[in-house]
């Protein structure tokens, strides 16, 4: 039996992209290079050889884009800022000819009634700044925020919504402690001082974005997973709460002014790598924001295992794998909103990313990404009843707009609503972007 889901009225519906990601024009315009245009050229970063050089060539193709996210009925978009591109080095002289695409994206946008939602940093790194350590180098930080000012004197008066970092997580763990993600480190001292250095970068901005008296929001977006116990337990529950305080207190304990968990500051002093945390510092990391974005794809369900320093691991799959291997769980978005807004007083929450791996491809034309289209489904009749529990969630884009670069698995991966050829950079909506658009125009979906 199905019934229909609606969304509040004034529900804002979109889909996300990153700079990287879907580009390319790597060093054209005066662009300086990224630690993933160094990193995806290193032999075997990235399993399949490729890079992002090319990627879906949006830089010339970005009108054709917005054309299509009009098509679609999207209301908003959200794109992430190429550092190097408007500041080849990371600090010092701007590069116009950078800054120029963003504000040509951004009227486009606003000619087709499309509200640009931007993201100051999405993994790519001035590499320049890399070469002098990166984030574990706290002058980082400063020089972020100088960024982030940057693009708010000459963005601030069309941008209404400001992402300061796309998952800080990643770029701390996969990227310095695993070594799998630029910039490509194994260090925990390093991914100590990258954890704080990434929080306090965001403090700065949202300060910067204050003192500039732009008149839109600010945020920042987490990775997250929805955490869910393997057996009833209570050393199982508290092994669930131990994810949460790495995965999810970690980051947004800061952000909410309860600072860092116990567990956790402890686990990394005791590692001989403590989170240098100055006089102030938490202070700033706690600046006032308008919303938190989630990012979202998964549960995991978790088992106490002593043996391990966190205590905690994930136990094996029991649902089945979408193409990124994740578990088709299509209640975790729902269960983890509910969390996310019980933990920490009911804030405003934007699903700033959500969305299904689904390699299907064309077949005499036309694609029918099936497993996409049920799990959106699933994902989404779960949002809707989380809202009607009593979670504030206003906006939801979904991940992506089109198939891209993804990351150290190349473009053997595809999340996109639209597949895109990228020998012709041919792009042709999926069954999952007619799914999106009725959505959009009905505000609401049966199921």
């Amino acid at each position: 039996m199905t019934a229909w889901h609606a969304f509040p009225e004034g529900f804002e519906w979109g889909a996300a992209t990153a700079a990287y990601q879907i580009e390319g024009a790597s060093l054209e315009d005066g662009k300086g290079l990224s630690i993933w245009d160094v990193f995806s050229h290193q032999p075997g970063r990235v399993v399949t050889g490729e890079d992002g050089d090319v990627a879906c060539d949006h830089y010339h193709r970005y009108r054709e884009d917005v054309a299509l996210m009009a098509e679609l009925g999207l209301q908003t978009y959200r794109f992430s800022i190429s550092w190097p591109r408007v500041i080849p080095f990371g600090a010092g002289e701007p590069n116009e000819k950078g800054i120029d695409f963003y504000s040509r994206l951004v009227d486009a946008l606003l000619e087709s009634g499309i509200r640009p939602c931007a993201t100051l940093y999405h993994w790519d790194l001035p590499q320049a700044l890399q070469d002098m350590g990166g984030w574990a180098n706290r002058d980082t930080v400063k020089h972020f925020a100088d960024y982030g000012r940057l693009m708010f004197e000459r963005l601030g008066d069309r941008v209404p919504r400001w992402v300061t970092h796309n998952e800080p997580s990643i770029t701390a763990i996969l990227g310095h402690q695993w070594g799998v993600l630029a910039p490509g480190i194994r260090d925990l001292g390093v991914t100590a001082r990258v954890i704080h250095h990434l929080l306090l970068s965001h403090g700065l901005a949202v300060q910067a974005f204050r003192a500039s008296g732009s008149p839109g929001e600010i945020g920042i977006t987490t990775a997250n997973t929805s955490y869910e116990p393997a057996d009833d337990r209570p050393e199982t529950l508290e092994a669930v709460e131990a994810a949460r305080d790495f995965s999810t207190r970690l980051w947004h304990g800061p952000v909410f002014g309860r600072g860092y968990p116990e567990r956790v500051a402890r686990y990394y002093e005791s590692k001989g790598a403590p989170l240098p945390i100055e006089a102030g510092d938490l202070e700033i990391t706690s600046s006032p924001t308008e919303f938190l974005g989630v990012n979202l794809y998964s549960r995991a369900q978790v088992l106490p295992d002593p043996s391990r320093g966190v205590g905690f691991r994930n136990a094996e799959p029991t649902l089945p794998l979408t193409d990124m291997g994740y578990e088709a769980a299509p209640h975790s978005l729902g269960d983890f909103v509910r969390f996310i807004s019980d933990e920490y007083d009911r804030p405003l929450i934007y699903i700033t990313e959500n969305g299904v791996c689904d390699n299907t491809g064309p077949k005499e034309g036309i694609i029918e990404d099936t497993p996409r289209v049920e799990l959106l489904r699933g994902f989404l009749v779960g949002l809707a009843e989380a809202i009607r529990d009593g979670a504030d969630v206003r906006a939801y884009y979904v991940w992506s707009l089109l198939d891209n670069f993804e990351w150290a698995f190349g473009y053997s991966r595809r999340f996109g609503i639209v597949w895109v050829d990228y020998e012709t950079q041919r792009r042709i909506p999926k069954a999952s972007a007619e799914l999106y658009r009725k959505l959009i125009q009905d505000n609401g979906l049966e199921a």
